[in-house]
């Protein structure tokens, strides 16, 4: 079985980290895999570690000319990104292979071209049920199948975090790894900081991540005077190094998918406290404390309710981390979706 896995993304978000995973948990169950993408992509820079064959692009339109002149040299094309759908979907007439979709956001497509591409997609998979339920609702959508992203703890590199360690010596490190965009809402998250402030001033809240709100959050900062407690770190490579040395993980979302970085918490054992934004309840679930999307203070009590009982972050970090291993390695992961592929193969056949 040949599977061709699609994701011309530029950037290295959740998406393409699970696209890796997936590749390698292939790798590992003997199927032959290759991946088409843009050229010099971060995706295509690590999957070239694993030594598969990569089909590099120029653009989108490249993309698609591919899909439709090579497409049906593959058993089966596996889409991971909205855009990926569309180029595998409206290139089919051409190659005429199954198209498998992975849906990880939230938000409910529209469009008649969404319902068009939902309609000659010929298996949805979803990272939660909460994904599922929104695109069953949308476009009255049967037989999605839900699958987990996938994780996997590596050896992280200590000497990089032992820096901004030794400059918070006497601080609690609080963090999250989130992009500063409107889903991941931001705004909620520097309102339970300066909220924490009231309740202790031994911390530091280091804020990964970058995006078109970054301006607008630095102003709320400054304004909200908690300069000297809310840092913004900007994106920055390999960020799971610093997992190390987090005392309380945090997520602030309104909208979120799944929530691929709340696992690395999971596995490098960090408590978590995030909002119950679409399937981040469903992935935390009693492993962390949940509070409502945007109840800023609910997060600031639940982080100080974390730092100042060790009974409790002992037990969510046990918890999650069992859940972690069992329910989302990457060989668990890989085996479902090539139920999946063998399933379609059958079919087309």
């Amino acid at each position: 079985m040949k599977i061709l896995e699609v994701n011309t993304e530029k950037i290295w978000r959740g998406g393409e980290r699970q696209t890796y995973y997936n590749i390698k948990g292939f790798l590992n169950l003997g199927v032959e895999t290759t991946l088409l993408t843009l050229k010099g992509t971060p995706l295509a820079q690590r999957v070239s570690d694993l030594g598969v064959n990569i089909i590099e692009v120029k653009n989108n339109l490249d993309a698609y000319i591919y899909l439709c002149s090579k497409g049906k040299e593959y058993d089966v094309i596996h889409a991971q990104t909205a855009k990926a759908q569309s180029l595998a979907v409206f290139s089919k007439p051409f190659h005429n292979r199954p198209v498998v979709y992975t849906r990880r956001v939230a938000f409910a497509p529209k469009g008649i071209l969404s319902k068009l591409k939902y309609k000659n997609t010929d298996k949805i998979v979803a990272v939660t049920d909460a994904v599922r339920k929104i695109l069953e609702r949308q476009f009255q959508l049967k037989g999605i199948i839900v699958i987990p992203d996938a994780v996997e703890p590596k050896k992280l590199n200590v000497d990089r975090a032992k820096k901004i360690r030794q400059k918070y010596m006497k601080k609690k490190i609080i963090a999250t790894t989130s992009a500063l965009t409107p889903e991941k809402d931001p705004v909620t998250m520097v309102k339970a900081i300066k909220e924490l402030t009231s309740l202790r001033n031994d911390f530091v809240f280091l804020h990964f991540g970058d995006g078109p709100l970054k301006e607008s959050v630095e102003e709320l900062i400054q304004k909200l005077g908690i300069e000297d407690f809310y840092k913004i770190m900007g994106f920055v490579e390999d960020v799971e190094d610093f997992f190390a040395i987090f005392d309380v993980f945090v997520m602030s979302s309104k909208s979120e998918g799944s929530g691929s970085s709340v696992l690395d918490a999971f596995v490098y054992k960090v408590p978590v406290v995030s909002t119950d934004a679409d399937g981040l309840k469903e992935l935390i679930g009693d492993c962390g404390l949940l509070c409502k999307a945007g109840d800023y203070k609910c997060l600031a009590t639940s982080i100080n309710r974390i730092l100042n009982d060790s009974n409790l972050r002992n037990s969510l970090i046990e918890k999650a981390f069992q859940k972690a291993i069992s329910d989302h390695s990457i060989d668990k992961v890989a085996k479902e979706y090539v139920k999946i592929f063998k399933f379609q193969l059958h079919t087309a056949d």
